[in-house]
């Protein structure tokens, strides 16, 4: 790309702003690269921005002219304890659109309490591997068309592709799914290496809320990460999605820190 803006105010850097590809743009001063820029389209067609900056004013150069290059609305992700780099965010015109706790949840049924935790009695918890692909793509499908009726998918984690997976295996080794006789009907997700993992998802078909299914799916999930010796698991919660938050917290998790999205209009 060739785009270029060159920009300068008094005790500023003066710097030329250059698209070098459809995503990325350098600040140069002098030919010294002094700040970078980069533009992500996530899964659900939302452009998520990332700025890398020596200076304060060539942050604010390099999100001029991003904002400019790209249509709005735009968008991204900053861990809301860096005051700064909010700041510098909001000074350009991004306001806070939705917050995002981290938990860290404990395994050790002894401390969730969920030692005792049975599914209802016409459901039963498939482990990690055993899952077959044709009833969790349904229910996939099913569990993605509920969400975008409901809160709609830019409430979900980046990570939770808004569009249905089709005919793409899943990776079943993640996934631990409750099953009735003909479908199944929950599932969590989950992603761990050595001895570390992440729950990037839990959900339930909607009409079996409030069953107790969500806390089975985790006494089984954790039960099994505990006794292959993790004895904590990472998630994140939307701070709008009280039943999750109540159901983590209830278990003993904490809040370990928070990210903030914010949107430029």
């Amino acid at each position: 790309m060739n785009s270029e803006h060159s920009t300068a105010g008094i005790g500023e850097p003066t710097v030329v702003i250059t698209r070098i590809t459809h995503t990325q743009w350098h600040a140069l001063d002098n030919d010294r690269v002094v700040g970078r820029g980069d533009a992500s389209r996530r899964p659900d067609g939302r452009i998520f921005l990332g700025i890398d900056y020596w200076h304060d004013a060539v942050f604010d150069q390099l999100a001029h002219v991003m904002s400019t290059d790209l249509p709005n609305p735009l968008y991204t992700v900053v861990d809301e304890t860096d005051v700064g780099l909010t700041s510098c965010w909001e000074r350009v015109g991004f306001t806070i659109r939705r917050r995002e706790w981290e938990y860290v949840v404990p395994t050790d049924p002894r401390v969730t309490g969920l030692d005792a935790t049975p599914p209802p009695p016409d459901t039963t918890i498939v482990a990690a591997g055993d899952a077959e692909q044709g009833p969790l793509h349904a229910l996939d499908r099913a569990i993605r068309l509920e969400v975008e009726a409901a809160m709609g998918w830019q409430q979900m984690p980046a990570e939770v592709l808004p569009c249905p997976s089709g005919n793409t295996p899943l990776d079943l080794s993640k996934y631990v799914v409750a099953a009735q006789h003909d479908r199944y009907v929950g599932l969590v997700r989950v992603m761990r290496r050595r001895h570390w993992a992440r729950i990037g998802l839990i959900a339930v078909r909607a009409d079996q809320h409030r069953r107790g299914i969500a806390r089975a799916l985790l006494s089984h999930t954790l039960g099994a990460l505990h006794h292959s010796g993790i004895d904590t698991v990472s998630t994140e919660v939307d701070e709008s999605n009280t039943a999750a938050t109540a159901l983590f917290e209830g278990i003993g998790a904490r809040r370990a820190s928070s990210n903030l999205e914010l949107v430029l209009r």
